[in-house]
């Protein structure tokens, strides 16, 4: 007799692996931990095999459960890839949409553009998740990512949305009660609160052509 194993299923156990906790997979279904240990362990009944390991501490992967995870995750994707399919064209989209994007990024902008995307199309459920991690793509079931930088080799499509530009800025009142500041090297005697990429104390200047690298003192401030 052969075993069937039901797409709710599947996607408890993705949830499981990629969540990396019952507890938390359980949250993201909306449902209980104790289903969710109790539909893993069906299956592993129906496919006769060990796919996780438990213990009170931690949870881990087989082999045999990574194999499978990668297999149900593909199944999983072209079902949704179906379902989009047939909602386009329809052309009233609806389920799921997780993007993801820098957590500074995504709160500045990106919260605005879901806003008016789902004014326009109310059916559909928009998941977000903003962090400065390396998000797994794929595993993790993103739909859309939005990344500032340089775009990395990738089979996986992109478009350019626009450029970001940085300045400096200071108010009127500091500048009142600060030192004069006619030159690059004159930042050096200010206080400065730094925008910068991976920790970097450095800032590149430009003025037409001309390039000037500007590195903080040891008391400025800086962010990432």
């Amino acid at each position: 007799m052969k075993t069937t194993i039901s797409f709710s299923e599947m996607q408890a156990f993705v949830a499981v692996v990629t969540e990396e906790s019952f507890t938390a997979a359980a949250e993201r279904l909306e449902t209980d931990k104790a289903r969710v240990s109790r539909i893993v362990q069906r299956i592993e009944e129906k496919l006769g095999a060990r796919l996780l390991n438990r213990s009170t501490r931690r949870l881990s992967v087989t082999e045999v459960g990574r194999d499978y995870f990668e297999r149900v995750s593909s199944i999983l994707a072209a079902a949704e890839a179906a379902e989009a399919t047939v909602a386009q064209q329809s052309r009233e989209p609806k389920g799921r949409l997780k993007i993801t994007a820098t957590p500074e990024f995504g709160t500045t902008r990106v919260d605005g553009w879901i806003a008016t995307y789902l004014r326009t199309w109310p059916k559909v459920t928009v998941e977000t998740v903003y962090s400065i991690r390396a998000v797994d793509i794929i595993h993790e079931g993103i739909d859309v990512a939005i990344r500032i930088g340089a775009l990395q080799d990738s089979e996986l499509s992109a478009r350019k949305l626009g450029d970001i530009t940085y300045g400096l800025y200071a108010s009127p009142s500091y500048l009142k009660s600060a030192a004069p500041l006619h030159a690059v090297d004159d930042l050096k005697r200010h206080d400065l609160i730094m925008k910068t990429a991976s920790g970097r104390a450095v800032w590149t200047l430009a003025s037409g052509t001309s390039r000037r690298r500007s590195r903080r003192r040891r008391d400025a401030r800086s962010t990432t």
